[in-house]
């Protein structure tokens, strides 16, 4: 009897991924991060990318190389627990994973990015690669990949409200990938959101002038005392991760499966 068909490329011998190769199969690239998610989510987020890396590369046949499970998170460092690299050795890391790719001739990769805040330097990679090699590599934002429709089914008139860190939809992603790590019990609501300049923080990126957000560098702890940095994860639940997992799932799966159709090496 034949053995099934891998999709994780840490479950394979180097024979078996020689085989995958002459497939020129689609190799996803997950990103995560370790970092506050509140006070009832574990911190290593990278965990969600993980799994649905997983479930991508299972249900669209690609392969899912090991996630990198730390990223570029400065406005985090102020807690304790968090592991964040540096921007020059997170675009050294991810520059690296790609080459080792990129050097078989392996063009099809697909980065699956788990944490936001790696994107501005995921850019700077995927660009030079695109410059120095020819070849374009794509990215999925992956929490930034849920449309308003989904919100609005899933949290009715709140909405995108929802969409926070410390809230949705890392804490329903969690609830329905990991209850036994989540701690529903200990959230705490604060009366109010930190100010700096004596001016509102707007999320993690700046504060707010007359309605309008200026860039400032604002820490969780400037913005929050418990990683709820807006939203309400109280709202947050198994369901809610299902459907957003599912989507996900089938969003991702449906891209690789276009991906697999086309020439990374064509700029068009």
């Amino acid at each position: 009897m034949p053995a099934a068909k891998k999709h994780l490329l840490k479950d394979m011998t180097y024979l078996e991924f020689q085989e995958r190769m002459a497939e020129d199969p689609v190799i996803l690239v997950p990103l995560g991060s370790q970092e506050i998610q509140g006070p009832m989510a574990p911190m290593g987020d990278f965990m969600l990318t993980e799994s649905l890396a997983d479930q991508v590369a299972r249900k669209s046949g690609a392969i899912a190389a090991p996630t990198l499970p730390f990223g570029y998170a400065e406005y985090f460092r102020p807690v304790p627990g968090g592991i964040a690299l540096s921007a020059d050795a997170f675009r050294a890391t991810l520059s690296s994973i790609l080459d080792n790719f990129l050097d078989h001739n392996l063009n099809r990769l697909v980065i699956l990015n788990g944490h936001s805040g790696n994107y501005p330097l995921i850019d700077q990679v995927i660009r030079a690669v695109k410059r120095e090699r020819g070849v374009l590599v794509p990215c999925i934002n992956l929490w930034r990949s849920i449309p308003p429709q989904l919100w609005t089914e899933l949290h009715g008139e709140f909405g995108m409200s929802a969409f926070a860190h410390g809230s949705d939809p890392v804490t329903s992603a969690y609830l329905h990938l990991f209850p036994q790590l989540t701690r529903m019990d200990l959230i705490e609501m604060e009366a109010a959101k930190g100010e700096m300049l004596g001016l509102p923080t707007s999320g993690l990126g700046g504060v707010k002038f007359e309605g309008i957000e200026i860039g400032l560098a604002v820490d969780v702890t400037d913005r929050c005392g418990n990683g709820i940095a807006g939203g309400d994860p109280r709202r947050s639940s198994s369901d809610k991760g299902e459907r957003i997992v599912t989507h996900l799932t089938d969003y991702c799966s449906d891209f690789v499966e276009h991906f697999k159709t086309t020439d990374p090496t064509n700029h068009r």
